[in-house]
């Protein structure tokens, strides 16, 4: 008799408050995402918080901000992307299958980040996250 692994098939919801803390019209209650709206809030906090911004864990964040001042390589391309697929691997349980593409604009001082994942314990299509990283300083 075959075992069914039920485990990868049970229908989970991932809720999250909203950090900005306004109150919902008709329940007065803050603000709640649901599902992949709070992982893709999740990702993105995981991935623009820089090391050694979190108290209790020194490892959690990136140093994608920082790497705007710098001169873009190849290497720092790879950096990056394995910076972010070990960040989300390691501290985000809820994602899977992560890749992630970094692009260098050439003169243009910005940073374009594209975010792929599956989330796990739910049926929904591979989420995507792009977002570009502008200097304010020039």
């Amino acid at each position: 008799m075959a075992l069914i692994d039920r485990s990868k098939n049970k229908s989970q919801v991932f809720k999250d408050i909203s950090l900005s803390f306004v109150k919902h019209p008709v329940t007065n209650d803050i603000g709640i995402f649901s599902n992949e709206d709070a992982i893709r809030r999740s990702v993105m906090n995981l991935v623009r918080t820089r090391l050694g911004e979190r108290f209790n864990n020194d490892l959690i964040g990136t140093q994608i901000d920082d790497s705007l001042f710098e001169l873009q390589t190849v290497f720092d391309q790879e950096s990056i992307q394995e910076d972010v697929i070990l960040l989300l691997e390691n501290f985000e349980p809820r994602v899977g299958n992560v890749s992630c593409q970094v692009a260098f604009p050439p003169d243009t001082n910005e940073l374009n980040v594209a975010i792929r994942y599956d989330v796990t314990g739910l049926a929904l299509p591979t989420q995507n996250i792009e977002f570009v990283l502008q200097s304010t300083r020039l």
